[in-house]
C-alpha cells in the first residue's frame, strides 16, 4: 500500500469517527429521552396509546406538583392535589396554566415521577409534556393529562412498598418556539352546539347514563338546574350526597372537566377533556326538561 493511500484511508477513518461524533451529539438529548421513556431512568414517565391492564384491588395516591422557570411568566397549578386510584385505572385529571404577560409565549415542560422506582409504572396516555406549547397574553387554559400506574408495581418487590407517587412538572421557556401547538385547542372554540352534544353524550356518556332511567349513574333528564345527589331511588356515594350544590352550567362544566378535583371520593371516573365538548354535553342535557339555560360561549 502506497503511503498516499495510507494518508487517505487515515483522513477517510478520521471524518467518518468525527460524523458518527456529530451525530451522537446532535441526537443526544432525544435519545437519551428515549432511553428514559423506555427504562424509566430519573423518575421518567411511560407512554402510551391506550390503558390496556388489567384494574387491581391494590391503589396508590398520587400527589401533583408544579413549578415555573423564573423567568416566565406563567401561572402553572394542579386543579386537584392528589388523587387516591386503583393500579390499572385509568385516571384523567388536570392542570391549569395562565400567561400574565402581554405577550404570546412558548413553554416547554418537563416531567418527572418519584419515588424513581415507581417510574417505570407511572404510564401516561395523554400528556402536554415534552412539546412546545404556546399560550396567548393573558390566556388561561386547563390541560388534561390522562395516567394509570400499572398493575405490576404491586408484583416488584422494589416497589411493593410503594404507597404514594408524586408527579412532578416545571414549565420553561422553549428554546425552539418555531412549530409550537396552541394550547388555545383547549379553550371552547364556537358557541353551544345541542345537536352535537347529543351525539357526544351518546358516544361518551350513554354507556353508564340514560335520560329517564337509572344505569350504572343517575339518570340525566333535567338534571341542569337540579340539586346534585337529589335523584331519587339512586344509591349516591356519601360525597356526592353530601355535595348540596345545583347542577348550574358553571358546576357541570367543573364536574366533567375533573369530577374528582370538585367533589372528592366520588366515584365518577371519567373526565371529558375538551372544552368545546363538555359545553355542547351541557347544552344538550340543557334541553332535557332542567331548569337550567343553554350555557353561554
Amino acid at each position: 500500500m502506497t503511503r498516499e493511500r495510507q494518508r487517505v484511508l487515515i483522513v477517510s477513518g478520521l471524518l467518518a469517527a468525527i460524523g458518527v461524533m456529530v451525530t451522537l451529539v446532535s441526537y443526544s438529548v432525544p435519545l437519551y429521552r428515549l432511553f428514559c421513556a423506555a427504562t424509566g431512568a430519573l423518575g421518567t414517565t411511560q407512554r402510551v396509546a391506550a390503558d390496556t391492564a388489567r384494574v387491581s384491588d391494590r391503589k396508590v395516591t398520587v400527589y401533583f406538583n408544579t413549578d415555573v422557570a423564573p423567568d416566565m411568566p406563567w401561572r402553572f397549578v394542579p386543579l386537584q392535589r392528589s388523587v387516591t386510584v386503583a393500579l390499572g385505572q385509568q385516571v384523567p385529571v388536570f392542570f391549569e396554566a395562565t400567561n400574565n404577560s402581554a405577550t404570546a409565549l412558548v413553554g416547554h415542560a418537563t416531567f418527572n415521577v418519584t419515588p424513581a422506582k415507581s417510574a417505570i409504572y407511572f404510564k401516561k396516555i395523554q400528556c402536554f409534556c415534552f412539546t412546545e406549547e404556546r399560550l396567548g397574553a393573558h390566556q388561561t387554559v386547563q390541560m388534561p393529562v390522562q395516567f394509570y400506574v400499572d398493575p405490576r408495581l404491586a408484583d416488584d418487590p422494589s416497589t411493593r412498598d410503594v404507597k404514594d407517587i408524586t408527579l412532578s412538572y416545571e414549565f420553561f421557556p422553549s428554546r425552539k418556539p418555531e412549530g409550537a401547538t396552541d394550547l388555545a385547542r383547549f379553550v371552547v372554540a364556537g358557541p353551544p352546539d345541542a345537536s352535537r352534544g347529543a351525539k357526544l353524550f351518546a358516544a361518551n356518556c350513554g354507556a353508564c347514563h340514560a335520560l329517564a332511567a337509572a344505569k350504572v349513574g343517575p339518570p340525566l333528564g333535567g338534571v341542569v338546574g337540579r340539586l346534585a345527589g337529589s335523584e331519587a331511588g339512586y344509591p349516591y356515594t356519601a360525597a356526592l350526597a353530601g355535595f348540596h350544590q345545583a347542577w348550574t352550567p358553571a358546576e357541570l362544566t367543573k364536574w366533567l372537566t375533573n369530577p374528582q378535583g370538585l367533589v372528592p371520593g366520588t366515584a365518577m371516573p371519567m373526565a371529558v377533556a375538551d372544552a368545546q365538548d363538555r359545553v355542547d354535553i351541557i347544552a344538550y342535557l340543557a334541553t332535557t326538561g332542567g331548569k337550567g339555560a343553554i350555557p353561554p360561549r
